[in-house]
């Protein structure tokens, strides 16, 4: 199925959708052995021991601080990216320190510095994403986004899987199960695994990306990218009111989708569920997520974007309204299921919509701007959850509140549709 996928698309478009397969496994490991790690170190075999609850609320709150970092990051190294032949510099600078980063926290055995390197290297991941997703424009034409961008989801999802099965090997042989092995080692083990497939899988598109679409480079460098970036942000609120009510609609309903992605394992660990059964049924959600990923790349040839964007948004709500009342591991499979069947979509039709109404040669600034929008939602999601756990309630009840998120999103998505450009 993979060859076939290659012939159907062309040097550039594969080794592009390779990259979502190689950062996947980040993402993977990061929304579920990478918090039971850090609770491991945090309240267990780890130094400056903490509760439970407060290791929650810290990891939701460092989480909530990557956010902000990449927000005020993405914006202006967006708009310098633009300058020709740049995109590549930067984006291969931030997958370099990415992988790096993955691979040292390995090492880490205190929970103050494994969140601190943890957060660093998803300050490098989130930022070699707003290049990857700037990419876009480059390597594809516009009649070929949106099936594009839904395989770079689709076949992420299913990549993913490799090397998170090996490390989920690893951690079942740890302490917290078979107890084979130390927890240090199971976690080195799950750390390198993942960084070498990022890498190993990046390379292609290092190899093959060439910046067709950009600007001309201005004098200060960075003054000149603060200056355009004002008068960008400027534009879409006087006059590009269809950019901004789809970003608007973005911030909103991105409010939940990252706030599920990153807390799904808080959500079971705090409602008592087994560890090694929540991590399958969210690997067994990346096959659903694969699924309906292709599922809905076939079906953008039939219907428009905003239509299925609709769909996934309501899909979404009605997943938070679920989570109120989740409380065995087959109501939280359930509630991964339906986080599969539109995870993948609402990103991609977003991101590819997106690149079909901002300009092409400023893609990597109006990128910058969409994380804006992307990260500073899911700052106040994590903020939600951590205001809730430190007030001692339950995370799900955080998760339902998302639910408004999404409505609100789906009025504006309506807005921007209607909104000629």
């Amino acid at each position: 199925m993979f060859k076939k996928l290659k012939q159907k698309l062309t040097r550039e478009e594969f080794s592009w959708i390779l990259y979502d397969v190689g950062n996947s496994a980040y993402t993977m490991l990061s929304c579920s052995l990478i918090p039971i790690w850090f609770k491991a170190l945090s309240i267990g075999e780890g130094s400056g021991k903490i509760s439970s609850d407060t290791a929650t609320a810290m990891w939701a709150l460092g989480v909530a601080i990557v956010t902000v970092i990449v927000a005020l990051l993405g914006p202006v190294c967006g708009a310098l990216s633009d300058r020709q032949n740049s995109k590549k510099i930067f984006f291969s600078t931030s997958v370099f320190v990415g992988v790096g980063g993955c691979f040292l926290n390995g090492f880490v055995t205190g929970w103050i510095l494994f969140l601190v390197i943890f957060l660093i290297t998803k300050v490098a991941y989130s930022c070699s994403l707003t290049f990857y997703d700037s990419m876009l424009g480059d390597v594809t034409t516009q009649e070929r986004m949106d099936e594009v961008s839904s395989y770079g989801y689709a076949w992420g999802y299913i990549g993913s899987c490799i090397p998170f099965l090996l490390a989920l090997v690893f951690y079942i042989l740890g302490p917290d199960t078979a107890g084979v092995i130390p927890g240090f080692l199971s976690r080195l083990l799950g750390f390198a695994l993942t960084a070498l497939w990022w890498m190993a899988v990046t390379v292609p598109l290092l190899r093959n990306y060439k910046q067709n679409n950009f600007t001309n480079p201005q004098p200060h460098a960075v003054g000149s990218a603060f200056k355009k970036l004002g008068g960008t942000l400027r534009r879409i609120v006087t006059q590009d009111k269809k950019v901004l009510f789809f970003l608007l609609a973005f911030f909103l309903y991105i409010d939940g989708v990252g706030t599920i992605i990153d807390n799904c394992i808080n959500i079971g660990t705090d409602l008592g569920l087994n560890t090694v059964g929540q991590v399958i049924v969210l690997l067994a959600t990346q096959v659903v997520a694969w699924l309906f990923a292709l599922l809905f790349a076939k079906l953008t040839k039939k219907y428009s974007t905003i239509t299925l964007l609709s769909v996934c948004i309501v899909g979404y709500l009605f997943v938070c309204l679920y989570a109120l009342t989740l409380h065995n591991l087959i109501q939280f499979g359930i509630m991964a299921f339906g986080v599969g069947m539109f995870q993948g979509s609402i990103q991609s039709l977003s991101r590819s919509y997106y690149s079909r109404i901002i300009p092409p040669e400023n893609s990597g600034e109006y990128f910058g701007i969409y994380d804006i929008f992307s990260k500073g939602a899911s700052f106040l999601g994590s903020g939600v959850i951590a205001a809730v756990k430190f007030a001692g309630g339950a995370v799900n009840i955080a998760i339902g509140l998302m639910s408004l998120f999404f409505l609100a999103g789906l009025i504006f998505l309506r807005l921007a549709d209607k909104t000629e450009q």
